[in-house]
């Protein structure tokens, strides 16, 4: 099963694109540029909703929805924020179909059109806070902690499954504060939650820094992100907090009445992350033979395959198999018997490899009459022999280790692939081996987009990490001064 997975080192893309689609995570839809993701692909994104949603909520918010429509006038309003999506918006403009009456099929009504056109919601910034103007009067009704589980629509011409689709499912948190210092805090406080959870539940390292001018959301002072390295040395944003000012309170006329009786306009965040983390997690930790999947996230922990020749055999190794699983699911773990009697074991091996299933427990009569089990492991691929009692312990301390082990491996690989390069030349050579380059910079946007004409690099992140990047230099394009080291790197 896995030959049909092309390798990494043969086409690092078409390894992706075989991998989404060969372990049912996601296939291209009748829909030019959306995607359906399948119910495996789903049971993971749910995995991640639910420590996430968990995580939020632990943080004091709570969640809610609004339209995915969105009055064509209210993005007028802040001039930043539409120029940032323009070019990426659906737009609706009739409300009705009606038959051809040339007989060919259905048309849309001419005489159906909209007063005003509505957008579908690239980001809700601007409907959640001409909202939040009804919900606000004085100091009493702040802070607003609100975050919501949709789907967005940006206009995208080249697609990819999970990293880059027209539509795409995502969180957003929207959050209304009295003080510049409270969203401020808010903001990173969130990329921090973002990063407790791409390192400790994704097992994927992060570095977490502030973006570039040229780099931050559209409407927002300031922008924090978590960039996170692929294997192929690309860089990967994988989630973003912004603070956004008064910037939309002012353009939707939000204000408050303070402790002293004076109006004043509400500041805000907002903070997303999107299924864009289904394809961080498999270009982070995949191999040739399929997905790895960390065990906090894995929608089956535990696969179990019976080997047997007789039906006698069958249904005895089954009975202990079911005994088992009983007892592993009392510790929390999620487990699945694989009692398909029409493939072969070779065949089960190979299919829950390509799937990423953490723990393999394979089971023959030998195994039996000794009270053995064959323990498998997906990011290793080795195997050891293992009492059945006190096999749940065992498992425990397996599937941490895999957590671990596969953080390790990843953060080892980012570790061998950060450089720091000091002359332009020697950029322009690095920058196509890949990886994340601590190069200084002049902080001009000029050069930044110089740099990215000429390289197709950008800056990923300012780090928060002073002890690494902090140090007097010289620009590697303009040779101007410079008092830190950013990250540049080729994205997706």
């Amino acid at each position: 099963m896995a030959k049909e997975v092309t390798s990494r080192s043969e086409n690092y893309s078409q390894w992706y694109n075989d991998l989404v689609v060969k372990a049912d995570l996601a296939e291209q839809s009748a829909v030019r540029g959306c995607m359906v993701i399948k119910p495996y692909g789903y049971a993971i994104w749910e995995k991640m909703q639910h420590e996430l949603d968990k995580m939020f909520k632990e943080t004091g918010h709570v969640n809610a929805y609004f339209p995915l429509f969105i009055p064509k006038s209210f993005f007028s309003r802040e001039a930043e924020h539409v120029a940032g999506f323009a070019k990426e918006c659906a737009v609706v403009t009739h409300h009705r179909l009606m038959n051809d009456p040339n007989g060919k099929g259905v048309v849309v009504d001419p005489d159906a059109k909209l007063e005003e056109e509505l957008i579908v919601r690239p980001t809700s910034e601007t409907i959640i806070w001409s909202t939040y103007k009804n919900w606000i009067t004085s100091w009493r009704d702040l802070p607003i902690l609100c975050n919501q589980w949709a789907n967005v629509v940006r206009w995208e011409m080249r697609t990819r499954l999970f990293l880059r689709t027209a539509e795409f499912l995502w969180q957003e948190g929207h959050t209304a504060h009295a003080t510049a210092q409270e969203a401020i805090e808010e903001t990173n406080r969130m990329v921090n939650v973002y990063a407790d959870f791409a390192r400790n539940v994704m097992a994927l390292p992060v570095i977490v820094g502030h973006k570039s001018p040229n780099e931050r959301f559209a409407g927002a002072l300031d922008t924090l992100t978590i960039e996170a390295m692929m294997q192929d040395g690309k860089a990967l944003q994988a989630g973003t907090s912004h603070f956004l000012g008064q910037n939309f309170a002012k353009s939707f006329d939000v204000t408050y009445t303070n402790k002293e009786g004076k109006q004043e306009y509400v500041w805000a965040t907002s903070w997303g992350v999107s299924t864009r983390l289904m394809g961080a997690l498999i270009m982070s930790h995949g191999d040739d033979n399929g997905l790895v999947l960390p065990p906090k996230l894995a929608p089956i922990q535990v696969v179990m395959v019976p080997i047997f020749k007789t039906e006698e055999e069958h249904n005895a190794i089954l009975d202990k198999m079911y005994e088992i699983k009983k007892e592993l699911e009392a510790a929390g773990h999620s487990v699945k018997v694989d009692d398909r009697d029409t493939l072969r074991p070779g065949f089960k091996f190979a299919e829950w490899e390509l799937k990423g299933v953490p723990v393999r427990v394979a089971i023959g009569p030998r195994d039996l009459a000794n009270g053995t089990v064959e323990l498998a492991r997906r990011d290793t691929l080795t195997k050891e022999s293992a009492p059945m009692e006190g096999l749940s312990a065992r498992i425990d301390a397996l599937l941490e280790d895999i957590q671990k082990n596969i953080y390790e491996k990843a953060a080892t690989y980012r570790a061998a692939n950060i450089r720091k390069v000091d002359t332009w030349e020697e950029f322009k050579t690095e920058i196509q081996k890949g990886g994340f380059l601590l190069c200084h910079w002049d902080g001009t946007p000029e050069t930044e987009q110089a740099i990215k004409d000429e390289t197709k690099a950008t800056i990923r992140c300012i780090p928060e990490d002073t002890v690494v990047c902090e140090e007097e230099g010289k620009c590697i394009y303009s040779g101007k001064p410079s008092s830190r080291r950013v990250v540049f790197a080729i994205s997706y």
